[in-house]
Order: C-alpha cells, then structure tokens, then sequence
C-alpha cells in the first residue's frame, strides 16, 4: 500500500473513531507539501470540517495525532490554517527508491485493453506543410505517443485533403505554364512545386480581375468571370466525372506532393498508421443523412435539402445535404467518422485541428450523438491556437507563411552553430556532429511548441527556443548529456542499489519525490491530452537534477561507497526517466554534447 492510500485510510478511520461520521477517500485531497513548510505530503482539513464540528486547526492536530500513531511511516506534523503537513520518514523515501523506483517495471506501459485514434496533419495536396501545420504534427504525435505510455492500443491516422477547387488550381497552373518541369528537372522537392504552381494560379488570375474590373465589371462579378477560374471549377467537374487526363494529371502531381510531404515527415520525426483520402470519403455520409431522416433528426426543406434544428442546444439549423443532393463538409466528416470507427472499433477518437473548427467540431459531435451513435462520446477535439513568429526573425518562401522544410532547415544550422560556439564536439565525427545538430534544432523546436498549453495561441522565438540554459529542449537535452558523461566517469554499477540508513539531504529527497511521480504524471498527461503537463514535469526534474548535481559533493570522488552508489542511482533514474519522457515528446536525447 503506496504512502497515500495509509493516510487517506487512516483518514476515514479517524473520522470513524473520532466523530463517529463516515468520510470516503474520494472526498480527501492530498497535495505536495509546499516547499516553504515542514513536510511532504500535506492533507486538507476543510471537508473533514463538517464532520468534527470543529475549527480546521483543531481538526487537523486530531488528525495529525491519529496519523501519527497509526501510520508508522508519518514520522511528525505540522498544522497551517486548514491544511495538515505530515513528514515522512526518510527509510520510506529510501525503500520506495530502491524497491519501486529502480525496479525494472517502473514506469513500464501497462496496457488497459481500450482503443484510441489520433487524426493530425490532414494537409491539402495543392502547397508543403508550414508552421501551423508544424505544431499540429508534433501535438498529434505526442498525444498519441502519451496515450500509449499510459497503456492504450494507439492508431495514428491522417486524412488528406487531395480533391476539390484548391487541387486543380494547381493542376491548370502546371498546365498552362509549367513547360512539363518535374521535381526532378527543377531540383524542387514535390509539395513545393506544386505549391509554387498554386501561387501562379493566385497571381495571374488576379490580373485577369484586375482586367476585367478596368472593363466596367465589379470585383464580384469578376471573380466569377476570371477565366482561369472558370477552367478550374471546369477542370473539377471533369475530375468528378472520372476525365482519364485530369485523372492522370492529379495523381501524378499528387504522387510528388506526397513524396514531399514523406521528406518533412521524417525530418519531423512523425509517422502515420493509416492514411485516409478525401478523394476517397467525398461521397460518403448519404447513408446517414437518410439514417437521420427516418429518425426524424434530420428535417427537409421544400427545395429537398436536408438540416438539423440545433437552436434548442444554443446553436443554429444546420445544412447537411444540398438541395441538388451534393454533400457539404459536415455530410463527409459524418460519414469518416462512422467509417473510422468500422474500421477501428476504438472507444475514444481525437480530431487534432485548429480552433478555428471549433464550432464544425461541436456541431459534428452533436449531430452524431443526436443519431445516437454508441461511440460519439468517445469523441473529442484537441482544437490548438496558431503559431506566431516575431517579425523579421525567419524568411518564408512566399513572403506569407513559413514553410516547414525552411524552418526545419534553420533550427538545424541554428542549433550547429550554438554547439560549435561552446566547443565541446572537437572529437566528434561529422556523422556524428550532424546527428547532434539535427537533435538539438528539432528538440528546440518542438520542445518550445509543446510545452504551451495546446489552446493557447504562441509566439514561437528560434532564438530562445536554442538557450542551454533556459526553459528549452537543449537544456533538458544536455543535462541528459551531463548525467551519462557522469556515470561513464564514475564506472557506474547499474545492479547494485541504494542501501539503508543514508542520510538524505533536502534536495535528493526532493529528487526522489519528483522521480516517483512519472507514471502519474504519464497519466495525467495523456488524460488531459497535453504534452505541455509531460514537457514542464521533464523540465522540473532536469532543474531539480541541476540543484541536485551542484549541491551534494562531486558524486565521482566521493569515497563512501555507499553513498556514491546511491547518487549515482539518482543520475541514472533521472537519465533514464528524461530519455523515456522526451521521447514520449518526439525529442531524442543525446548521449554526448
């Protein structure tokens, strides 16, 4: 029995025995001591308040008496205002070390048999990916990197979306003015020459409205009249309709957009289980909306299309069908969201996309629990903020978005050029100096993106997000470092633990506390669905550790052998939990820097 569960035992005993009430575990509250009182583990007195029909403070010195004498392991007590802090004895910290801490299956995934699906990326075909699409790859990634550290069957999908008006705008660019350039005759990756195709189609057919509004036409009427885009909404019909030479043209521009989109991948270090297209799932959520007819969820206007009345949930009449019969997005996302479950037959699916879906989202969700679908509460949307950049601080291809692949590019010579200014990677090879460049610039990276609560809007700084020193990935990264250089000098014994009777000091009880919390902190983290609660746990264990390392006396020439075993058993724990964490982030910890 953890530490925890004897007190909030002998809680209820005491409320038993002493007021002759009954209290239950799940109406206690224990917390953290705070660091400026007495104590670990501190109780809060005011819902036992009502039960002793006593002051809090007299509440909790009853409290602390009966702790004190029914749990061995309380070894004093101390009463603030309504809160009891309770120390506890350093053979239980040392004993929770050696036999839970250093065992092998500490923190060890332990499956719980449910099933989850992450959906992230969800790119269009017709540009590369860019900075917001950067914070969505990492969040969706590490969501489901967390969700499987806390023992679910995880599986990672991405919808694409490589159909509709934005797809052949590229393709009649190429068309009309590509001269048959390839990736290949260009040197271009795929993604960014179709992209570069998308901006051509955008500035010619501005100057075709520019011309026709010089002819007398308003702006509206010359948007709709542009010729450019009268071919493109032709282009589209003839994808529709099955046309072999558009056919041909997308899949063969979207073969390279996929292989560009491959190439950023796997610098992002993400990956994908399943891959679902749009081209695919355009025409499905037909069959529910006549679900949802016969269920009378659904309702017909006279011009035959088909809505939803949500004005009793605080909402509006939504369309889920046009009147000629074609499907509007929420009709497709209805129809994904039941294919994905036949598919899967998960109890929990999360949509990671941007808060600008917010209201798509809960409007979706609604509607499929109003067709009382068995899994639609299983259902969530991890809706993120955009990403800023302050001014001037990076260039972007086309002067308005910051492209992935560029971004990616300038972390990695950032980051080579902050680690060949400390000097310490002369003996390095060039493999190896490469490696640790494209460690460190994507471990800034994403660190700095991830350790922001998802909902909140950020301004990503390069500059500050490459610190050693600060609240960053590279110093998480080099005090990993700083450990294993530690333990390769002190010849470290990993199968000998700590002994009894140690005296702790202040900061490696704190170092133990800190450490037992993982698999809570794993858990809380990947409930909440935030990588940011995991990203600022690891960076409190690696300041702490830093505490740690310059406080006690250096590990390598202590002589007590005992005593240096024991700390070094700290360092490797400490080690061993970073790697583990960070990789749960997508971030990989070098051995050396």
């Amino acid at each position: 029995m953890n530490i925890d569960k004897k007190i909030t035992t002998a809680v209820v005993n005491a409320v038993k025995e002493l007021y002759q009430q009954e209290i239950f575990e799940n109406q206690l509250n224990l917390q953290e001591t705070r660091p400026e009182f007495e104590g670990q583990i501190t109780l809060v007195v005011f819902p036992v308040v009502r039960f002793s029909k006593k002051t809090p403070e007299d509440t909790a010195k009853d409290l602390g008496e009966y702790i004190l004498k029914n749990v061995q392991e309380v070894t004093k007590y101390n009463v603030v205002k309504g809160f009891l802090n309770l120390s506890i004895s350093e053979t239980y910290w040392l004993n929770l070390f050696n036999v839970e801490l250093l065992n092998s299956n500490f923190a060890a995934v332990k499956p719980n048999g449910k099933k989850v699906m992450v959906e992230y990326s969800s790119p269009n075909t017709n540009k590369p990916l860019h900075l917001g699409h950067v914070r969505n790859n990492l969040l969706g990634y590490a969501v489901a990197e967390l969700l499987k550290a806390d023992g679910f069957e995880v599986f990672k999908v991405n919808l694409v979306n490589d159909r509709g008006i934005h797809i052949c705008k590229s393709m009649l660019a190429w068309q009309l003015y590509g001269n048959n350039e390839t990736p290949q005759s260009t040197g271009l990756k795929g993604d960014h020459l179709v992209g570069k195709y998308y901006v051509i189609f955008d500035k010619e057919y501005k100057k075709e409205i520019e011309t026709l509004v010089a002819q007398g036409q308003s702006e509206e009427e010359a948007k709709k009249n542009a010729p450019l885009i009268k071919q493109a909404q032709q282009m589209l019909l003839q994808w529709e309709e099955g046309n072999a030479e558009v056919i041909s043209l997308w899949q063969k521009m979207n073969a390279w957009v996929y292989e560009g989109f491959g190439v950023t991948y796997k610098k992002l270090g993400v990956d994908f289980d399943k891959y679902y297209y749009e081209s695919n799932t355009y025409l499905l959520g037909k069959d529910i909306v006549e679900e949802g007819l016969a269920k009378g969820v659904f309702f017909k206007k006279e011009d035959g299309s088909v809505w939803i009345d949500l004005t009793e949930d605080g909402l509006d009449q939504k369309l889920v069908l046009r009147a000629d019969g074609t499907s509007v997005y929420i009709t497709q996302d209805l129809g994904t969201a039941q294919m994905k479950f036949d598919d899967f037959g998960m109890e929990q699916s999360i949509y990671v996309v941007g808060n600008e879906q917010d209201y798509h989202f809960k409007v979706l969700f609604l509607i499929l629990n109003k067709l009382g679908k068995s899994w639609a509460d299983g259902l969530h949307h991890l809706s993120y903020g955009m990403v800023d950049l302050p001014s001037g601080k990076m260039k972007s291809r086309e002067g308005t978005v910051v492209d992935a692949d560029d971004l990616i590019d300038e972390m990695i010579a950032s980051a080579k050029q902050k680690t060949e200014e400390l000097g310490k990677i002369t003996d390095f090879s060039e493999q190896e100096k490469n490696d640790l460049y494209y460690n460190i610039g994507l471990g800034a990276l994403k660190y700095f993106l991830l350790k922001v609560e998802p909902k909140k809007r950020l301004l990503f700084d390069p500059n500050e997000s490459i610190d050693f020193q600060g609240h960053t990935g590279p110093f998480i990264q080099y005090t990993h470092a700083r450990i294993k250089s530690l333990l390769s000098k002190a010849n470290y014994q990993s199968d000998v633990k700590s002994v009894d009777g140690i005296v702790l000091s202040e900061t490696e009880l704190a170092m133990i506390m800190l450490l037992a919390k993982y698999p809570s902190e794993i858990s809380a983290a990947a409930k909440s669905h935030s990588p940011a609660s995991l990203a600022n746990y690891l960076y409190e264990i690696a300041k702490m550790f830093n505490k740690f390392y310059h406080e006690v006396p250096p590990i390598v020439k202590e002589e007590d052998e005992k005593i240096k075993q024991h700390r070094l058993n700290i360092c490797k724990l400490t080690a061993d939990l970073l790697k583990k964490g960070m990789l749960i982030l997508g971030i990989v910890v070098p051995e050396r820097m």
